[in-house]
């Protein structure tokens, strides 16, 4: 069962292209999820292949989202209109299965204060959803989600990654960092890359997509960059074609600029 569903997350080339949509549990209606309805068609029509959403999202939008694979935010630590805590688990293996999850999600932060709690918790559901079949994405982030630099450092995402795999995560979301081959050469489950805030050029961002691929990453799990885009469906095509038809970044950009 678990193999039946990560199918609908990862393509047979064992690429995945994942968008986060799961910001509404912290920032309420952020710019780009305002309302979700046209931005989910337009993310699906672009060729994303699976989303990582919250149960309200999921459960008001199911037509948008069902030609997407569907990956349940299990966890949250609070709003943006109080105090960021160390998280805690929202959600049941029972609630994902009733709104049908293909996955589920959950963050753990190794390095940080919540270092064991966040873990425990990670292992918990792994535990439980596998008993039902159900593959679960660990998200690995040193340090926790505002670490600063020198704690997302190849080396610390190497040593995140491997703890999430060594848990039993089936497949891993972590930072991305200079030296990425570290990464990828120690972490034995699939490691896609988180997005971050939207900053720079669409260019930096496909630069980075494209030199992650190439060292061995399997996909990425990005929210803001596409569902922020000025066009994302266009973002989403061009994301979509240098994960699976491993294009150069030139040509990410021509069908992003709508030149192909």
């Amino acid at each position: 069962m678990v193999t039946r569903r990560l199918n609908h997350i990862f393509r047979p080339d064992g690429r995945a292209f994942i968008v986060a949509f799961d910001h509404g549990m912290l920032d309420g209606p952020a710019k780009g999820m305002e309302q979700p309805a046209e931005t989910l068609r337009k993310i699906a029509a672009g060729g994303a292949d699976a989303i990582l959403t919250s149960y309200g999202t999921a459960l008001r939008f199911a037509k948008e989202i069902e030609p997407l694979g569907l990956i349940l935010r299990m966890d949250g630590g609070g709003t943006k209109l109080g105090k960021m805590g160390p998280g805690s688990q929202f959600y049941s293996i029972e609630d994902a299965i009733r709104i049908g999850a293909d996955a589920v999600a959950v963050s753990a932060f190794p390095g940080a204060p919540e270092e064991e709690s966040s873990m425990r918790m990670l292992a918990k559901i792994i535990s439980e959803a596998h008993a039902w079949g159900i593959p679960v994405m660990g998200e690995m982030v040193p340090g926790g989600f505002d670490s600063p630099d020198h704690m997302r450092t190849a080396e610390s995402i190497s040593i995140a990654s491997r703890i999430g795999a060594e848990l039993g995560s089936d497949w891993v979301k972590i930072p991305y960092a200079e030296g990425f081959e570290e990464v990828t050469s120690t972490c034995y489950v699939p490691a896609v890359i988180l997005g971050g805030a939207k900053k720079g050029s669409e260019r930096v961002m496909l630069e980075k997509i494209r030199t992650a691929l190439d060292v061995g990453a399997k996909g990425v799990a990005i929210g803001r960059n596409i569902f922020q885009a000025d066009d994302p469906q266009a973002m989403t095509a061009a994301v979509a074609a240098l994960i699976h038809e491993d294009v150069s970044v030139d040509a990410a950009m021509d069908i992003l600029n709508g030149k192909n």
